[in-house]
Parts: C-alpha cells; sequence; structure tokens
C-alpha cells in the first residue's frame, strides 16, 4: 500500500526548481549558525555561484523533510539543478579536487 508523498516535499520540488543552486542549511548564506553551513556557502561564494539559501531552523517541516526528501540525515545539503550534490564533507572534498568547479561548469551555473 503506497501512502501520499509529504506535503513538505512538494514545498522543496518547487524550490529546487525556481532555482539553479540551493543550500539548505541552518542559518542564512549571510548569517550561517553552523559550521558546516557555513563551509559550504563560502565554497560556493569562492566558486562565485549565487544560491538560494534555505533556513532549515525556521521551519521544522522542511527541516525534517528535508532529511527524509534525500535519505540523507544531516544538513546542510547542497543540490544543482534539482540534483542532490551532498553535504559539507562532500562539498569541501568536490571543490578541493576541483570536481564541483567542474560539476557547476557543466550545469551551466558558472561561467567556463
Amino acid at each position: 500500500m503506497s501512502t501520499a508523498e509529504p506535503q513538505v516535499f512538494a514545498e522543496i520540488r518547487k524550490t529546487l526548481a525556481d532555482h539553479d543552486v540551493v543550500l539548505f542549511m541552518k542559518g542564512t548564506k549571510t548569517f550561517p549558525q553552523c559550521g558546516f553551513s557555513a563551509t559550504v556557502a563560502q565554497v560556493l561564494k569562492v566558486c562565485g555561484v549565487e544560491f538560494k539559501d534555505v533556513n532549515v531552523l525556521a521551519d521544522a517541516d522542511i527541516r525534517q523533510g528535508i532529511k527524509e526528501f534525500t535519505d540523507w540525515p544531516t544538513i546542510p545539503q547542497l543540490y544543482v539543478k534539482g540534483e542532490f550534490v551532498g553535504g559539507a564533507d562532500i562539498v569541501r572534498e568536490m571543490y578541493e579536487t576541483g570536481e564541483l568547479k567542474t560539476l557547476l561548469r557543466d550545469k551551466g551555473v558558472v561561467a567556463a
């Protein structure tokens, strides 16, 4: 028996559809409220990427919903063109190897 998708998933999908790069984070890009969120926001800034920040601390439904949406237990979560990229450790590693810049360029988010 299938269960209906949680309402919050529709909200998450709309946010992902409306923005090329979305960071679900604790706090905001101007005032991160956890070190991991701050790290990912800083990496995106260094890469010259405009992104939509979603403060999960402001909405308990989003905070829990995004974890269920991706089956990923931690925040922050980075999405590029609707595709889940990863959390802080993955993003930092991808940045250090140049893989993140390549992904952003391939997705048309930053100039070549």
